[in-house]
């Protein structure tokens, strides 16, 4: 059963001070006042302005007058989250979303290492069904982890099993506001399109859907982790970097798997399933030393150089 916000925040153990990231929405405005009648004066907000709609200046108008009531110290942080040209709108907006809270992190006086973020049951929900509709693998259907640390902070996701209806029922009784945001209603966006049409379709044929979707992405993740495991015991013996030899004699499915986490770990970057499956079958092929291997990989180019792989940044 999904859990009522009280019941989430009550084994919700951050470090403290605290940031929330605080967009104006129902979700972290109900996040934000949790935490700060929880922690009085142990909490602060980070507000991003993405400057991508001409409501986005109300929006910071809102949060300030909300944490100005509250008590409650605001950094607004302004942010360029248009696309590159291959980069969907959404990963845009994410990572200057991430690097703005990292820059206001650092900034504050002390520096804040823990930072909560208010995506919910259905955000959880809609994460699945988008990496179901791109056949993701383990790491896509594991969703989004409930903590996790970048950069030297610590991020938390404490409302992963409360519902978005949950969390606004509760400001309504307490005669809370929040901004909506018009983005919400555009279905040219697939988040929007699976929050309108599926998530009321899934509601009706299958009522406790998000618990069994929360155990599904539940199990992808310890799977994952699993994997993890065998890659690192597996990049220990075939070294930093890759040696083709070494990782000729392991099967197909445990090179894919060395090869993401090597890639993942020591680059920053993902292949597609077609990159993978094309440096393997080359290193199926590398069998004498004048085959050459150079190959399009994630966000640049993987190498022959004598006996190794090396990735390099287009």
């Amino acid at each position: 059963m999904t859990r009522s916000l009280a019941q989430a925040l009550q084994e919700f153990q951050p470090g403290l001070p605290l940031a929330v990231a605080y967009s104006g929405g129902a979700d972290s405005t109900a996040l934000l006042l949790a935490c700060a009648e929880r922690w009085p004066g142990q909490v602060s907000a980070i507000h991003i302005h993405h400057g991508l709609q001409a409501a986005a200046d109300g929006f910071e108008l809102h949060c300030r007058e909300l944490c100005a009531r509250l008590g409650v110290p605001l950094q607004v942080q302004g942010v360029d989250a248009r696309h590159a040209p291959g980069q969907s709108p959404e990963e845009a907006a994410r990572s200057a979303r991430y690097r703005a809270l990292r820059q206001c992190a650092e900034a504050a006086d002390p520096p804040i290492r823990h930072i909560a973020l208010a995506q919910h049951a259905d955000d959880q929900v809609e994460t699945l069904l988008l990496a179901l509709s791109r056949g993701a693998g383990l790491p896509g259907l594991s969703a989004m982890p409930a903590h996790w640390e970048r950069d030297g902070i610590r991020y938390y996701r404490p409302l992963l099993e409360v519902s978005g209806d949950q969390l606004r029922q509760g400001l309504r009784e307490r005669g809370a506001s929040w901004i909506e945001d018009p983005t919400n209603a555009d279905e040219q966006y697939t988040r929007n399109r699976i929050r309108a049409r599926l998530l009321p379709a899934l509601e009706a044929a299958f009522p406790q859907f998000r618990d069994t979707f929360a155990r599904s992405a539940a199990h992808a993740a310890q799977a994952q982790r699993l994997l993890d495991q065998v890659a690192a015991e597996d990049l220990a013996r075939v070294g930093l970097p890759p040696q083709i030899g070494q990782l000729r004699e392991l099967s197909r499915e445990r090179q894919a798997n060395v090869l993401r986490h090597w890639l993942r770990s020591a680059h920053a970057t993902a292949p597609s399933a077609a990159q993978l499956e094309e440096l393997l079958d080359q290193l199926a092929a590398c069998t004498t030393r004048g085959h050459g291997i150079r190959l399009k990989v994630g966000a640049g180019y993987v190498e022959r150089q004598g006996q190794a792989l090396t990735w390099y940044n287009s």
